[in-house]
């Protein structure tokens, strides 16, 4: 070795890494022209770790700590290197830290929609958004399988290729579960629980660890939103004569109020029942079917038969009874139509 490049080399006493900037997630120290000075000191922060690596492969493998960098604090290196145990010379190797921080807040997203299989609808296309933590678990497959021999490798680079492993992954979670997507997405936590539990023995095999997942918002195409806003219409509607008993069941105080109101409420549930008949069987017939006479004759038939029974007062009590037995009236109202009734009776 010449007396210039003797001196033009410099010997490192100190290694370390301060993390000036946020964001990095591997870093290599500076070793060009440099070398190690034997017992010099090594800095690993907490969360932190460090690399020695020898000639492309990892060697020595140190925690958050102070040490002093000797044969003993370097048994893979001093393997590696044949060293003897008087060796107290510098020496060449790459050392790389990695930040062991968790990584909060992250965000993913489907940057177009993805298509599921799904029980209820067939072939579904969804996008999904969310939140994701993780951090450096495993700083020997981190760098085998991710960051390498880059100088610095950065949080936007993994995250890029941990997204793209998140929606593949949410991808066949979802297409593959026996639980309807309607299910699922009304309980998101349920969802979030479900990928999180396929998805995080993908990151282990790159030495990340997930820690926590969540999907905020599930969003449908208009197309598919419209034919579910279709059957949830259908299905309250889907017994119409129930609903129209309720309505009139509804006015019957009211009516018990007004002079005569009670009397017409047999032709009000007949007429309701031939409306809710009708309106029930248009929904569910599956053909054409031939057209049938309107319900207003019906009605009308049936306001016809009652109104004579109308004028009979023993007619319109036992009515009134048997409208108490049934539960569509209350005590109250009964007692109140009856007196009305015998009032007129008597003038």
């Amino acid at each position: 070795m010449s007396i210039g490049s003797f001196i033009k080399k410099q010997f490192i006493d100190i290694i370390q890494w301060t993390e000036d900037s946020d964001g990095v997630l591997a870093w290599r120290h500076p070793m060009e022209d440099m070398e190690i000075q034997y017992g010099g000191s090594l800095t690993v922060r907490e969360s932190q770790m460090a690399v020695f690596v020898n000639e492309g492969k990892i060697a020595d493998v140190f925690g958050p700590g102070m040490y002093k960098l000797t044969t003993q604090t370097l048994p893979v290196l001093t393997y590696l290197k044949n060293w003897d145990k008087l060796f107290e010379s510098p020496f060449k190797s790459d050392v790389y830290f990695f930040s062991t921080r968790l990584q909060i807040g992250r965000k993913w997203g489907t940057a177009q929609p993805v298509t599921i299989r799904d029980a209820d609808f067939g072939m579904v296309r969804l996008r999904a958004f969310g939140l994701y933590s993780y951090k450096i678990a495993d700083v020997a497959k981190f760098y085998t399988e991710i960051s390498g021999t880059r100088a610095e490798y950065t949080r936007d680079e993994v995250e890029e290729q941990l997204r793209n492993l998140l929606v593949a992954t949410m991808t066949a979670t979802l297409g593959g579960a026996a639980v309807p997507f309607l299910d699922m997405a009304a309980n998101q936590a349920l969802m979030s629980q479900t990928i999180r539990e396929r998805l995080a023995p993908e990151f282990e095999r790159y030495g990340v660890a997930l820690d926590n997942f969540a999907v905020t918002n599930v969003s449908l195409p208009e197309e598919l939103q419209k034919a579910i806003d279709t059957r949830i219409s259908m299905g309250m509607m889907g017994d119409m004569a129930k609903y129209t008993q309720y309505q009139v069941a509804s006015s019957i105080p009211l009516a018990a109020q007004n002079e005569g109101g009670v009397a017409g409420l047999g032709a009000s549930l007949a007429a309701g029942a031939v409306m809710g008949q009708a309106m029930a069987g248009g929904l569910g017939a599956a053909a054409p079917a031939p057209a049938v006479p309107p319900a207003a004759p019906a009605a009308a038939a049936a306001a016809a038969a009652a109104a004579p029974a109308a004028d009979d007062p023993a007619a319109r009590l036992q009515k009134l009874k048997d409208l108490l037995d049934k539960g569509l009236i209350s005590q109250a109202d009964f007692d109140n139509a009856k007196a009305e009734i015998l009032k007129k009776l008597v003038g």
